[in-house]
């Protein structure tokens, strides 16, 4: 069983809007999301001893999203990570995206997803948030119609990306939370060990963008 609630989280300023959070909650875990951005703000999940800990990076009150931050939980777009010179060629055509990181364009650039307020749809078992990206949006071709979709399922968390261009256009959609496995309060995730099965990995160059070999 899923409960679903919604409160205010926080008003935008010069009357901009009013950003909502969603709670989800079963009996394994609960999540927090806000309507800017989509935003992850709360995770909480229960250890093999039953104590609940929130495992991912946030704030306690709106003002410290608005601010510059590291897209603490945020949905990113038009698209993750970096695009080298903020440029690219599509259909022979070469468009020039908003540079906001050294040389290259992140994460949608200047406004990104991050930095939108979504509306919301409440779900039996979650939340949707929607936008439109209209064609120019940071530089990127073609209207944007962007779903996503939060839900719970027993003990996981799904997040579902949906969009729909009215041209082509590049689209690559994700989630930026940052965890601490060991819960809110604990100093560091030093300790933490991480494995990739991976068979390969891409080098990056010293802007962060992959050097192609």
């Amino acid at each position: 069983m899923v409960s679903v609630t919604r409160a205010v989280f926080g008003d935008l300023p010069l009357g901009a809007g009013t950003v909502e959070k969603f709670q989800l909650q079963s009996d394994q875990l609960r999540v927090d999301i806000i309507s800017w951005g989509c935003t992850i703000t709360a995770l909480e999940v229960k250890d093999r001893q039953g104590r609940a800990s929130d495992l991912v990076l946030g704030f306690a009150e709106l003002e410290g999203y608005l601010q510059k931050q590291p897209y603490f939980g945020a949905v990113v777009g038009r698209v993750a990570n970096r695009i080298a010179k903020g440029t690219f060629m599509l259909d022979g055509k070469e468009y020039q995206l908003a540079i906001n990181n050294g040389p290259n364009s992140l994460h949608g650039g200047v406004r990104g997803f991050d930095k939108v307020l979504w509306t919301p749809q409440v779900l039996s078992n979650g939340v949707e948030f929607s936008r439109v990206s209209p064609d120019g949006e940071e530089g990127y071709p073609g209207e944007l119609n962007v779903w996503v979709t939060y839900t719970l399922d027993g003990g996981e968390l799904v997040i579902n990306y949906r969009a729909q261009a009215s041209q082509t256009t590049p689209v690559n959609l994700t989630n930026h939370s940052y965890f601490n496995l060991a819960g809110q309060g604990s100093p560091n995730i030093y300790d933490h060990e991480v494995t990739i099965e991976a068979d390969a990995f891409l080098p990056v160059d010293e802007t962060l963008i992959p050097t192609g070999w």
